[in-house]
């Protein structure tokens, strides 16, 4: 039955409508009987849509260890990622696409590079059904959100008015704001910029940079320290040739790379190289096929050049954020990084949490919390950690 299932595809062949086959490990013949639970859980999920409102060509096969509640948490997810509603808001001169569930005071979730929304899927459910109303936009440059051409419209200016002008179509005055990546670093700006809209925030992995009026976020002893082909020093790089290279691999293994990256071994991407990069194998078991397959649709559509704009604006960041020079971030602040992340491990991060620097840059900074054994996409890697440390803070306020 094994061969007949997964090797010559007769299953499929003589059932074409199957969807889905789940094998339940350690579990014998009679399943019903042996995991009544489980099999309950699995009969009331048949009508469920899929998970990422995409038509896969192949069948979702799941293996299922029989730990208490991991079959029930999982097609409870399945059942509420289709109560997700996805609007499309103008906002800053941009339109701009949106998911949101639940009711509640607000969360912002600002995802990262390359991510999209869904990146913040774990945390959306599971904070909506705790009462929070939790929204996440595709930021500019990303997924179905517009994506002007220029570097110079992916400044924090633009992005932060991207936000305000969301929160105010949506008729929300505050809200708690969760960052993660470049996310964090547009939370950090919303923070500065605008303190007013915030009550609280959540920021992972990127720390606050305060700009020195001295030396700007990127320049030559940066590049001489990482080297010429450090990803960010190639994103550095004029419309053309390292979007081209991303645009000439099969972007599902771009996609795979990125998020296998950012350890504590740091991204080089020789010129022209890109494809040959070796992927990590296996994969980790938090970066399913099927969010690379939706993500990969996306950026399918609009490359990546949107996503590195954002980095070939860093120091048009530094010249427009001459007014906020040594200012401080006085939102009621939790920060979360992972012990491998490479902003925290050769980026500077240890360093300047360690030597009490980013306490008095962020002097309502109130819990600092370093997760060992995980890198850069701890939100998707410790999806119930994160949610928990998310919550336990966003609650007092």
């Amino acid at each position: 039955m094994k061969d007949y299932i997964f090797i010559n595809g007769g299953f499929k062949k003589d059932v074409p409508s199957l969807e889905e086959v789940v094998i339940i490990q350690d579990v014998p013949h009679f399943a019903n009987q042996a995991k009544p639970d489980e099999i309950n859980d699995f009969v009331n999920s048949v009508t469920h849509v899929n998970i990422y409102k995409y038509t896969t060509q192949y069948i979702n096969t799941r293996i299922y260890h029989h730990q208490q509640n991991i079959n029930k948490n999982y097609l409870r997810k399945i059942r509420t990622m289709e109560k997700i509603e996805h609007s499309t808001i103008t906002t800053n001169g941009i339109n701009m696409h949106v998911a949101s569930i639940g009711t509640g005071p607000a969360i912002l979730f600002l995802h990262g590079f390359p991510e999209l929304w869904i990146s913040w899927r774990h945390q959306m459910l599971s904070l909506s059904s705790l009462g929070y109303r939790c929204i996440a936009p595709d930021l500019r440059g990303y997924g179905d959100t517009d994506a002007p051409p220029s570097p110079a419209s992916y400044t924090a200016l633009h992005v932060v008015g991207d936000l305000v002008g969301l929160l105010d179509h949506l008729g929300i005055e505050q809200v708690l704001l969760v960052g993660h990546d470049w996310g964090a670093a547009m939370a950090w700006y919303l923070c500065l910029l605008r303190p007013d809209r915030v009550k609280a925030l959540v920021n992972l992995g990127v720390v606050f940079i305060h700009r020195n009026p001295h030396v700007k976020f990127f320049d030559e002893r940066f590049k001489t320290l990482m080297g010429d082909d450090f990803y960010i020093c190639r994103f550095q790089e004029e419309i053309g040739e390292i979007d081209q290279e991303l645009g000439s691999v099969d972007t599902a293994t771009v996609l795979k790379i990125f998020h296998t990256s950012f350890d504590t071994t740091p991204l080089i991407i020789p010129k022209g190289g890109l494809g040959l990069l070796k992927l990590v194998e296996p994969l980790p078991s938090w970066l399913s096929q099927d969010y690379i397959n939706y993500c990969a649709n996306k950026f399918n559509q609009k490359g990546f050049t949107g996503g590195v704009n954002y980095y070939r604006a860093l120091n048009l960041n530094w010249e427009l954020l001459a007014p906020w020079t040594e200012s401080q971030i006085k939102v009621p602040t939790k920060f979360i990084s992972g012990d491998k992340d490479s902003t925290y491990c050769f980026l500077g991060g240890k360093e300047y949490i360690e030597s009490g620097e980013f306490k008095k840059d962020v002097p309502s900074l109130q819990e600092v919390v370093i997760i060992e054994g995980v890198g850069h996409y701890i939100n998707q890697a410790r999806p119930e950690e994160i949610t928990t440390h998310i919550y336990e803070f966003i609650n007092k306020y």
